[in-house]
This record gives structure tokens, sequence and C-alpha cells, in this order.
């Protein structure tokens, strides 16, 4: 008989570590990579300068956290912006710059987005997404947020830009295991132009009538901050 094909939590792990090199490496036109190996951690953090976090539920629970040094964000920042073939004049050179933080927080969004649609297809199961939010701190803030999950396994990868500049993923999701049972076709390919288009248009929609004060505040309140 033949044994069923199963697919853990590491597994998962791997297939958002691709999301995040293929969404970023089209972004900014240079290759980004992550190390072949991770870290076993106890919890998840927002780290300084720039600290982002994600959650998502449905055929699991999680959450992404993504953090950048000042000099990591600015590189991807302003290799996108070129990329978009912004001038040069135009492009911030603070990473707390208000466009950097909304740029990174639309590359977090287009990640996330890309790594959902390979769960939809290879684990043929459906999760659904936070809003991320993406903010200069200065100091690091334990995420506490209740997400539900059982038995989290948390995980820590390190990122490596073009310039040789470090970020990190960290990642908490329920402890579980896919079991293929029978053999079916997956699509893996996917359209990266046609995802930041669609990440787009829903960010300009969601900050269209905000205001940016209260949101952060309602963000730190989360976080009993």
């Amino acid at each position: 008989m033949k044994k069923n094909k199963s697919i853990t939590t590491d597994d998962v792990l791997i297939n958002l570590c691709q999301s995040v090199t293929e969404v970023l490496s089209k972004a900014s036109g240079n290759k980004i990579t992550y190390s072949a190996m991770v870290q076993k951690i106890t919890c998840t953090c927002l780290r300084p300068d720039i600290g982002s976090f994600v959650l998502f539920d449905g055929g699991f629970n999680g959450i992404v956290v993504i953090n950048l040094t000042s000099i990591a964000a600015l590189e991807i920042y302003q290799d996108y912006m070129r990329n978009m073939g912004m001038p040069e004049e135009e492009i911030s050179q603070s990473h707390l710059a208000d466009d950097v933080a909304n740029v990174m927080g639309e590359l977090m969004n287009q990640i996330v987005g890309d790594f959902t649609f390979k769960v939809r297809e290879r684990l043929q199961t459906s999760i659904t997404q936070s809003q991320p939010k993406m903010m200069a701190i200065s100091k690091l803030v334990q995420i506490s947020v209740d997400t539900a999950m059982d038995r989290p396994q948390m995980r820590r990868v390190t990122f490596t830009t073009k310039n040789h500049n470090i970020f990190y993923l960290e990642f908490a999701m329920d402890r579980t295991e896919f079991i293929q049972l029978h053999e079916f076709e997956s699509a893996d390919s996917i359209d990266p132009d046609k995802v930041m288009e669609e990440s787009l248009a829903e960010t300009q929609e969601d900050t269209g009538g905000g205001d940016s004060d209260e949101a952060d505040d309602d963000f730190l309140a989360e976080l009993g901050l």
C-alpha cells in the first residue's frame, strides 16, 4: 500500500519563506534569500526598527511577524521605488518616513496574500488574513494577541538582501499535520503583478477614509501599551 504524504508546520513555513523571497525579489528587482537554518523560539515579538504582523485563521490559526532594521527596510523600499520608476529626489532617505511604512505594509500584504494562495492550492484548505500593520518602533514588544492557537509552533528565519542586510521573519501557527489522501493537481504559479495590483487597490481602499493616528492608538491598545 502506498504511504500517504504528510505536510508538517515546517513545510508550511517553507511556503511562507518562498512567498517572502518571491514577492520582495519581484518588488525590489534584487534577489532576497533566506537561511537554510531555522530557529525554534518561545514567543513572537515586534523588534526595532520597523516591525509588522498579520494574523490569519481558517484551516489553521497563526501569526506572521516581519522585523527589519532601518538599513534593510530602506534598501528594500528604495529598490522598490526605483523599480517603479520613481525619481531619486522623491525617494525618502529616512526609515521613519510615512511612505516607507506604507510601502513595507503594502509588501507585507502581498506576501501574506501570496502565502494564502499557496495554502489554498497546495494544502487544499483556506485561511483569511487581517490587515497588516507596519510601524517604526524603538523597543522590543512581545505580541500577546489571542489567536486561539492549538499547541503553537514558533519559528524564526533570517533573510538577507542583495547588500547583505539582515531582516527576520517570526512565525507561529497551530501544531498540525496535513495528510494527502490522494493525488491532485496543484496550480503553483501566480502572477506577482496581479497580486501587487490587487493589493495596492485594497490598501488604497482601506486607508482612504481612516485616521492613521487613531488606528495607531487602537493598535497599541491591543498590545496593552
